[in-house]
């Protein structure tokens, strides 16, 4: 009888033992899902693969107009503006009359032109004079440098008087009025000036301001400031994608044409100039990219073949990156499985290279991996 119980016990022990040791249903990092549940989450996968990775460097800049197609306007002389022709967004042509100011400078310029060809021709005599007198020994030396002096002095004065002359030409000149005119096609952009307001001159030693702003924004610049451990890898050609916060969702396609050769002090950032084309849109009427914009600016850089996974099938879960592998069907329901991976999160692409975890032709999640995700946390 005692033999029989030591018998029972040992047999008891040993089920028990069996069924401590049995595996659960499921691993810790894995989900079943009936085919079903898998197409409400619409869960899609797709093989690991070498890829072309579209490497990019990221930056941020800012929309200017092409300095060859926009002209700052000043008005040359001091006065008070009687006429205003050009408003703020209308279209000029070349020759187009912008605004008629009145100024006493006008006159006075024709004046001193004149006075100093009077002022050149007598001090020319003088020179000739003298020069022939000390020919003859009857001059002094003295003499004859000072007038010499007088004549250089009288020459200077008279570029100067015609040098401001001919900056008063590239506009209209009547009586005392000043005309100017659009020296470039393009559309206003800037105004600062109206019928009555006084006018401050550029050439005349006052503070000038600038009264209108012609440009063409048909073709646009984005510079951006490339920091210094991007710089070797940048090149003029390279291929640009801008993104401003007005539109969102468009990608502006455009290449990198200039690279500074000189560093920010402060930043120990470059300027990279990219050329964009910048057709009116026929949803808004208008020009996408308005000088001053702010833009982050991707610049393709080397294009490598290398083992990579979409961007979006990458979940963070703290300090760790994780994807879910499709493992097949088990007992007619779909295993993924959840594991870590190590990928250059630093690249601009839609592709994230793989430097640890994955092997091609291993099936990952591409789409649904957060549904999994909190769906395996819900079983744990």
């Amino acid at each position: 009888m005692k033999a029989l119980v030591i018998i029972s016990i040992a047999l008891a022990a040993c089920g028990a033992k069996e069924t401590n040791f049995a595996a659960p249903p499921t691993a810790p990092n894995e989900v079943l899902l009936t085919k079903d549940q898998v197409a409400q989450m619409k869960i899609a996968t797709d093989k690991v693969d070498l890829q072309d990775v579209d490497d990019t460097v990221l930056a941020s800049g800012k929309v200017a107009f092409d300095d060859q197609k926009v002209l700052h306007v000043f008005s040359p002389v001091t006065g008070k503006a009687v006429r205003v022709a050009a408003q703020l967004g209308e279209k000029v042509k070349r020759g187009d009359v912008l605004a008629a100011i009145e100024s006493p400078d006008v006159g006075n310029a024709t004046s001193d032109v004149s006075k100093a060809r009077a002022a050149l021709q007598n001090a020319e005599s003088d020179y000739l004079r003298q020069q022939d007198l000390r020919r003859l020994g009857a001059a002094s030396e003295k003499d004859y440098e000072t007038a010499a002096s007088v004549y250089r002095s009288a020459k200077a004065e008279m570029q100067r008087a015609e040098q401001k002359a001919a900056l008063l030409r590239r506009g209209q000149i009547v009586g005392q009025t000043y005309t100017l005119l659009a020296e470039i096609d393009g559309e206003v952009f800037f105004k600062n000036i109206s019928s009555g307001a006084e006018v401050a001159g550029q050439y005349t030693g006052q503070n000038p301001q600038e009264i209108f702003t012609i440009g063409d924004a048909s073709k646009v610049w984005v510079l951006a400031d490339v920091f210094e451990v991007d710089i070797p890898r940048v090149k003029v050609g390279s291929k640009v994608v801008v993104n401003v916060p007005s539109w969102p969702n468009r990608d502006f396609i455009g290449k990198v044409d200039w690279i500074s050769s000189a560093l920010d002090p402060t930043t120990h950032a470059t300027k990279v100039r990219c050329t964009f084309d910048n057709e009116i849109d026929p949803t808004s009427g208008a020009r996408p990219l308005k000088p001053e914009m702010f833009a982050t600016v991707k610049i393709s850089v080397d294009i490598k073949k290398a083992i990579a996974i979409p961007r979006k099938s990458v979940i963070r879960l703290g300090d760790q990156l994780v994807v879910f592998l499709d493992r097949g069907s088990a007992d007619g329901k779909e295993r993924f499985e959840r594991l870590p991976v190590v990928v250059d999160e630093g690249e601009g692409s839609k592709w994230l290279t793989v430097d640890h975890g994955l092997e091609i032709g291993e099936r990952i999640v591409t789409d649904g991996a957060l549904l999994l995700s909190a769906q395996l946390e819900k079983t744990q």
